[in-house]
């Protein structure tokens, strides 16, 4: 029951003037003293609870030591009328210590945390001093148990560290045998490293022998090679006199001839069969060449672009470009973009690609010269959908190559002597296939003439 005057509650108020503690309360001390005022909560009313500890009043004991235990502390510390509602609460739950505590006769056998937890709550006389001596208890008791840790944390780390250094030893052991193993090993491998080396010499001496009779080999067989052309040619006049001959005594046996006629025919069909042998037996291809086709000259009737160049044609006449690609296997280049951004620049790149090849197709059909488009890939968004008109080659440069470069590139990759023709107004392009033997036309003269397609 509360007791708000008169009796025990006057003499704690007494005491609680002249008693206070000089210092924090110990942290075990206080621990209990939430869990004495969780226990005693429970039996008091809502209007019995102060206001900052009604909002837990539903809460179990656990909870509230928990989320309450500061407030709860903070409340028996600061609040005197809770305190001796607790009190009372802790009078009526545990009446022998509380009865030992304020006759000051504290029970021997009782855990000092709990006495002090009491004390604090009841506030008997001395109970500062039971506080305090509970506080000391506590501080001897967890020297105690962190000396006994300390020893015990002692003695694991010297039983490591014998383990430690069994270990050590026996790694040492070990490496120093992996050492000596290591040392063998090393000094086998250069022994083996040395004899290779010397293999390496040998076999170099060797290759070097070799490609000296491979060289002698060659020249040996090139001396035969040379002694059996100058062997195929004689029997190619051999040959030739032999088919003279056949012709002659077939002329001769269709007109009668007598049988010694027929006797040398034979003869003459032996040594055509026998020189066919010989023929089969050296290998010897086939030969269109003849010595006067290797001595170089102009042959009536052939011209070059150098040629048309030199009939006093204006640049801008399309009849040039007629004459151009008349030549004999003429080869036709065109710049693309160069051609189309000069004719008609306001179309989109896809309509002027299809203008140009369409023109291009049908001047193909007519001249029948070889015709290669060229385009600069680099403007392509994504790859073209572009099936090539029959008679023209339509390429795009690869990425990181310009079409100019792709123009001299194919300039380059024909053959000297053939008629080249490329079209672009572009002055870099048209000096670098001029280098390579071609001849540059203006792109408004290619399109000039497909105007008249």
């Amino acid at each position: 029951m509360e007791q708000p005057e008169g009796g025990a509650a006057s003499a704690d108020g007494a005491d609680d003037a002249v008693e206070a503690l000089d210092r924090p309360l110990p942290e075990g001390v206080r621990r209990r003293v939430v869990a004495l005022v969780s226990d005693a909560f429970g039996g008091l009313t809502v209007a019995e609870l102060p206001a900052q500890l009604r909002q837990y009043a539903r809460f179990t004991a656990s909870r509230r030591a928990k989320f309450a235990g500061n407030a709860m502390a903070a409340a028996v510390a600061n609040d005197e009328r809770f305190r001796r509602r607790i009190a009372d609460r802790l009078r009526e739950a545990q009446p022998e210590l509380a009865g030992a505590l304020e006759s000051g006769a504290p029970p021997a056998a009782a855990d000092p945390v709990d006495v002090a937890a009491a004390a604090y709550v009841l506030r008997p006389d001395g109970w500062v001093k039971l506080v305090a001596a509970a506080g000391e208890e506590v501080q001897r008791a967890d020297a105690e148990r962190a000396g006994e840790e300390s020893r015990r944390e002692v003695a694991r780390l010297r039983e490591e560290l014998a383990e430690a250094r069994a270990h050590t030893k026996t790694e040492t052991e070990r490496l120093r045998v992996e050492l000596d193993a290591a040392r063998k090993e090393a000094d086998s491998l250069q022994r083996k490293l040395r004899s290779a080396l010397s293999e390496v010499k040998r076999g170099e001496a060797a290759l070097r022998r070799s490609k000296a009779e491979t060289e002698n080999v060659r020249a040996e067989a090139a001396a035969q090679v040379s002694a059996a052309e100058s062997e195929t040619r004689r029997l190619r006049a051999r040959l030739g006199e032999a088919e003279a001959s056949v012709e002659a005594s077939r002329r001769a046996a269709r007109e009668g001839r007598s049988v010694e006629d027929m006797r040398l025919r034979l003869l003459l069909d032996t040594v055509l069969e026998a020189a066919g042998g010989l023929r089969r037996e050296l290998a010897l291809p086939p030969s269109s060449m003849r010595p006067a086709d290797s001595v170089d000259a102009v042959e009536p009737g052939r011209m070059s672009p150098k040629d048309i160049a030199a009939r006093a044609l204006s640049e801008t006449d399309p009849a040039l470009l007629d004459q151009l690609l008349e030549l004999p296997q003429a080869h036709l280049i065109v710049d693309g973009y160069n051609v189309t951004k000069t004719g008609y620049p306001q179309m989109p790149l896809e309509k002027q690609r299809l203008r140009l090849l369409g023109g291009l197709s049908v001047l193909a059909a007519r001249t029948g010269a070889e015709m290669t488009c060229v385009f600069d890939g680099a403007e392509l968004a994504a790859p073209v959908l572009l099936a090539p008109p029959r008679g023209v080659r339509v390429l795009f440069s690869k990425p990181g190559v310009t079409a100019d470069e792709l123009i001299r590139q194919l300039a380059r990759a024909e053959p000297p002597g053939r008629p080249v023709v490329v079209v672009s107004t572009d002055r870099e392009v048209a000096d670098g296939v001029a280098k390579a033997g071609a001849r540059p036309v203006a792109s408004a003269l290619l399109l000039k003439r497909l105007s008249r397609v």
